[in-house]
């Protein structure tokens, strides 16, 4: 039987498929966190003061959040949000 991961990292090979990584990244952490907390989807909207149905949108990649939103849920959850901008090579970005 194919795994959720097994079948995100078959999805992968798809370029197309693999821009969406920072959404799925994002899903992926907001599922998480909560659970880690034990919180569900209503749990969390009263932490947070964000609609359980906005929430919903968000883990299931419909809702596009703003970093202040992404702040308030990591709040609520206990947590920091940390982002960062990788390079795609090691060439050096022009100016």
């Amino acid at each position: 039987m194919l795994t959720l991961n097994d079948a995100i990292a078959k999805k992968m090979e798809d370029p197309e498929f693999k821009a969406l990584e920072p959404e799925f990244q994002i899903i992926r952490a907001i599922i998480e966190g909560r659970e880690e907390n034990d919180f569900t989807q209503a749990q969390l909207a009263q932490a947070t003061g964000i609609h359980q149905a906005d929430i919903s949108r968000l883990e299931n990649g419909t809702g596009n959040p703003s970093l202040r939103t992404l702040k308030r849920l990591a709040a609520g959850m206990g947590m920091k949000l940390n982002l960062e901008f990788i390079p795609l090579s090691s060439q050096t970005p022009a100016r």
